[in-house]
């Protein structure tokens, strides 16, 4: 069961990376770890729940660009086109459609930041959009360092780097070339954005160790969650060393 805390203060974390490098495995065992000792925890998608005309999006990857549509799995691989498009007309709707998100995102941390969960898990944030940006212009970085002072920053923010072969092997849906300047993309919005926390490449087990270590820094610091630290440290022996 959920404790009400008095005083209690909402933390934020996100969570980004490329196409498989494994954010669904670590939000969900974050989120576990968290609901175990009492705390209670919303997990928000970037895609459902923040990003507008969704349905537009996603019917234009289809039609215009003959994307497929779903998401890839090793028996099922699929050829996306939409993100990975790339052309002077397209990263002029990608700025408008940003900028959409970015205002609906400000509404959903208001919202989230007035509810009853103690920590907010976001599935993808402003980040994922922004990597798909060109970052070696000067434009583009200035349209990166605007839409970042709108957006609300979270407390935790992690970047789950990863080897674009082994995540094309879990998630075949876009070009492997993509996937290689995509992760580039995501390293030099770390340095850009800052506050980021870069995980390397590990096994899921060591990814999920330093995450809960680093959420375990910041419990150990506020004062209301000292009782829910102490149960998340008595638990530590469930993440193998």
């Amino acid at each position: 069961m959920c404790a009400i805390l008095e005083n209690r203060r909402i933390t934020l974390v996100s969570f980004s990376g490329i196409d498989g490098a494994g954010k669904s495995t670590q939000i969900e065992a974050l989120r576990a770890r968290m609901e175990e000792t009492g705390l209670c925890v919303s997990v928000i998608t970037f895609w459902g729940d923040v990003a507008r005309l969704t349905r537009i999006r996603e019917t234009t990857g289809h039609t215009l660009f003959k994307g497929d549509k779903g998401i890839g799995t090793p028996a099922a691989p699929l050829i996306r086109r939409d993100k990975n498009v790339r052309s002077w007309w397209m990263t002029c709707v990608r700025l408008g459609l940003y900028f959409l998100d970015a205002v609906s995102l400000r509404k959903v941390v208001k919202k989230a930041l007035r509810s009853r969960a103690d920590f907010v898990i976001f599935d993808r944030y402003i980040y994922d959009e922004l990597a798909n940006l060109a970052l070696d212009t000067a434009a583009a970085r200035l349209y990166i360092a605007l839409l970042l002072k709108f957006v609300p920053k979270p407390h935790l923010i992690y970047l789950l780097d990863a080897d674009p072969v082994q995540a094309f092997a879990r998630k075949p849906e876009y070009p492997l070339a993509f996937l290689f300047t995509s992760r580039a993309s995501y390293l030099a919005l770390s340095k850009l954005a800052g506050g980021m926390t870069v995980l390397p490449p590990m096994p899921v087990w060591e990814v999920e160790r330093e995450i809960l270590k680093d959420v375990l820094n910041s419990l150990t610091f506020d004062e209301s969650r000292g009782e829910h630290a102490e149960k998340l440290r008595g638990n530590d022996d469930k993440v193998p060393v």
